[in-house]
């Protein structure tokens, strides 16, 4: 990828015990542009991720105890704002997420298809050049909540949305402005904060893209959280519907 001059470009990755991997994925951001400044907010981890993190050239910032997904996020926009960035990738410390996604993620977001580009795990290219869906393996129940979710979601915004929990996603400096707001959840940005952005009048596309699996730790989503995560985002995307509809920063 050639980097724009005129144009600064934060990647952000927030983590959480991810000594494993987070040094790899700090490589593998690196390899698609070596150029690029990379964030790794080390949401209050209890092993060696900011250590891994810091040696594979990252500047880390870490939270003295761990505040929640969201709130890494969070810190990672306010960061951006303060420094002027003018475009920003987001991704996970796992390894799930292929950094080689990111010139692309970047060319629809600087060239203006989308203020917010999400990366969809269910789209893939048609010989047209066109999306088209397909859902992964997977068990009923997760099958369930992700079309249950996508529907929601697209139905609120009125356009098809086939990965509303993607934490994968190009923003421009005004949606990273937006989100620098109380409103923000802590914990799960995930289809109410779709629907947050789309309700302030910015603009939304989803990009078709693979995810890695999984070869280690432990996912946000394991145990008893599904229940929590579909109780609370239901919740939230009734409270986002009744709140006032959020503004972009002046």
């Amino acid at each position: 990828m050639n980097k724009i001059e005129m144009d600064r470009i934060l990647i952000i990755v927030p983590a959480f015990n991810e000594q494993e991997k987070i040094g790899d994925v700090v490589s593998g951001i690196k390899h698609t542009d070596a150029q690029l400044d990379i964030l790794v907010i080390d949401d209050g981890s209890t092993d060696q991720t900011a250590f891994h993190a810091e040696l594979a050239g990252a500047k880390v910032i870490r939270h003295l105890s761990n505040m929640g997904y969201g709130a890494a996020l969070q810190t990672g926009y306010k960061y951006a704002v303060q420094r002027g960035y003018d475009y920003l990738v987001q991704l996970d410390g796992d390894g799930q997420h292929d950094p080689v996604y990111i010139p692309e993620l970047l060319k629809m977001v600087m060239t203006g298809e989308g203020d917010l580009i999400l990366g969809s795990r269910f789209l893939k290219k048609t010989a047209a050049g066109e999306s088209a869906m397909r859902l992964p393996r997977a068990n009923i129940a997760r099958k369930w909540g992700i079309k249950m979710f996508a529907f929601i979601t697209s139905t609120l915004v009125g356009f098809k949305i086939t990965d509303p929990t993607s934490g994968y996603q190009a923003l421009n400096r005004n949606v990273v402005a937006f989100f620098t707001q109380d409103f923000f959840p802590t914990d799960f940005p995930d289809a109410d904060i779709i629907v947050t952005a789309h309700r302030a009048g910015f603009k939304i596309k989803e990009f078709p893209m693979m995810m890695l699996q999984r070869s280690m730790g432990k996912s946000m989503h394991s145990g008893l959280k599904p229940v929590y995560y579909i109780f609370k985002m239901i919740l939230s995307l009734f409270m986002t519907l009744l709140r006032k509809r959020a503004l972009p920063n002046p």
